[in-house]
């Protein structure tokens, strides 16, 4: 499950390349302009850059990340398959990189292995996610080829381009919610066996 996720690129910029997608205008809500940096690490109940369809517009907000389960766990991740959301509060969540983490191979090692996945071709991506009780969580699915040596699950992202089909659903959820062919997405093993091997 995706606990963590990155967006390096800075909000104007961001904006920036709204508009030389050709996506629709972009506005704040309320015309709030959110005070957030670039977040290399966004981590549940951390607040992050959300983006609806709103009378044609483009419209980002800044919301937490996790509702309150019924037992008070907080639900980050909501898997798509066999759901209905066409009357949800539908949201692309800006990003430029998710974060797995596995068992490390060396003996007495705590620190899990932690790799990032970036999407080949391009500096940012969506994630797929719905707002319910003023918090957002992302959408997962089946993995891909490219996650699955990581996890038996993947958070469902959308090229730059890709996303507003989520927001309009200009194509059915089952085509949407799925993952890439192999090579969508770029893995790079930050820590192997307790070593940080960033640069």
């Amino acid at each position: 499950m995706c606990n963590e996720f990155a967006r390096q690129k800075q909000l104007a910029d961001a904006i920036a390349e709204f508009d030389k997608r050709a996506l629709p205008l972009f506005g704040w809500r309320d015309g709030l302009v959110p005070n957030l940096d670039a977040q290399p690490s966004i981590r549940i109940r951390d607040t992050a850059v959300v983006v609806r369809l709103r009378d044609g517009r483009l419209e980002g907000d800044a919301v937490t990340w996790a509702w309150p389960g019924p037992r008070g766990a907080p639900v980050f991740n909501f898997r798509s398959e066999g759901r209905d959301f066409s009357l949800s509060d539908r949201v692309l969540v800006l990003a430029d990189g998710f974060f797995e983490y596995t068992a490390p191979q060396a003996k007495g090692v705590k620190l899990k292995d932690r790799h990032r996945f970036t999407l080949a071709g391009a500096d940012w991506f969506w994630i797929a996610g719905i707002v319910k009780e003023g918090c957002f969580t992302l959408l997962t699915t089946e993995p891909g080829p490219d996650v699955k040596p990581y996890h038996d699950r993947q958070i469902v992202t959308f090229a730059p381009q890709a996303g507003m089909d989520w927001l309009t659903l200009a194509r059915p959820e089952g085509e949407l919610l799925r993952p890439g062919p192999a090579g969508t997405l770029v893995a790079q093993t930050l820590r192997k066996d307790g070593v940080d091997l960033a640069a």
